[in-house]
């Protein structure tokens, strides 16, 4: 349980949740624990004080055990993982299947209505999709945002068989998929992350380079790599150096994908530049729930191979907040009620 912006987590006993005639309540078998927990503990999504206290975790994958009286899409039993944003699903962006941008959108599970964090979940029916056969709780974590947020990204750059994609902050939870996802999509991967020490993993998983972001001459290995300028640039750090790099390193009809955002955090674009190479710069939301539901299927298909390094029960979970702050987590982690 959260009880202020930037504190703590503590291990309480609390009721179980109810649910109303639309909602449906599961029992969280494990929720994935990665750098958008933290982002939303330390209130960098908004600090409403309606908010506190909450139980965290976005990422829950469950077993249905009581649906309400109007709900007709799920029954008890039913292995299922949550869609995160809480969407009307009535305005026309919703319609349009595009949830995470909804005119009257609630805020997100473990912000603005409680998570995963606990033996039992309540969500609205809408939110909950089901979880392929063969897929482990624990691997099915990672599908709802680790995994279905690449794909959007993919879609959303347009990656293309034989482009070069940049991927800064490629070892994290979203950066390992995202290695993953691109090259599913046909593209070739350079994979950026700060120490040697963690570009094993984006080498596995087939970039064609990974580069250490702390090396003196980052920008003259990419060029070496990429001689004419990478075709995409997917900046998962978010920060104005990360933002100055990916841009000077883009080609010609280069495209940047921002999706890590901070308060403040702002980069120069010349308009002049941007006409002459045709560069486009693209804002990238989440995901929809037809994104989710594919990326589950290329999870199934085993296209895509979730990497959840380090399970550890509910009791423990600051210990994988506390690697997650060190930069010492490789891919996403999950906590379960029973970790057995």
């Amino acid at each position: 349980m959260l009880h202020e912006w930037g504190g703590r987590l503590s291990y309480e006993t609390v009721g179980d949740p109810r649910i109303g005639p639309t909602d449906a309540l599961i029992r969280v078998e494990a929720c994935g624990v990665g750098l958008t927990v933290l982002n939303y503990t330390n209130g960098n999504h908004g600090r409403r004080p309606e908010d506190l206290p909450r139980i965290p975790g976005h990422e829950a994958v469950g077993t249905v055990v009581e649906v309400g009286a109007a709900v007709g899409t799920l029954s008890a039993g039913q292995r299922v993982m949550s869609y995160f944003y809480l969407f009307c699903d009535d305005c026309d962006l919703c319609r349009l299947a595009h949830e995470p941008l909804c005119r009257r959108l609630r805020g997100q599970v473990g912000v603005a209505a409680d998570g995963g964090y606990a033996d039992y979940l309540a969500l609205p029916a809408r939110n909950l999709l089901p979880v392929p056969d063969g897929v482990s709780a624990v691997h099915a974590t990672a599908i709802p945002d680790a995994i279905a947020t690449p794909f959007h990204v993919s879609r959303r750059a347009s990656i293309a068989p034989g482009d070069t994609v940049m991927v800064v902050g490629a070892a994290g939870g979203v950066g390992i998929h995202m290695v993953q996802m691109a090259r599913a999509f046909g593209g070739e991967v350079i994979a950026i992350d700060r120490g040697a020490h963690k570009l094993k993993a984006p080498s596995e998983f087939g970039a064609l380079a990974a580069l250490d972001g702390d090396a003196p001459d980052l920008r003259d290995r990419v060029r070496a790599v990429a001689p004419a300028g990478v075709a995409v640039a997917i900046d998962l750090v978010g920060t104005a150096h990360t933002l100055d790099f990916c841009l000077a390193m883009l080609g010609p009809r280069g495209r940047l994908v921002l999706l890590t955002t901070f308060p403040g955090v702002a980069t120069e674009v010349l308009p002049r530049s941007m006409v002459q190479t045709e560069i486009s710069i693209i804002g990238s939301r989440y995901a929809s729930r037809w994104e989710v539901a594919q990326a589950a299927r290329l999870v199934a298909a085993r296209r895509i191979t979730p990497v959840v390094s380090e399970v550890v029960p509910l009791t423990k979970v600051e210990h994988l907040h506390d690697r997650l702050r060190a930069g010492t987590l490789l891919g996403r982690g999950a906590t379960c009620p029973d970790p057995s």
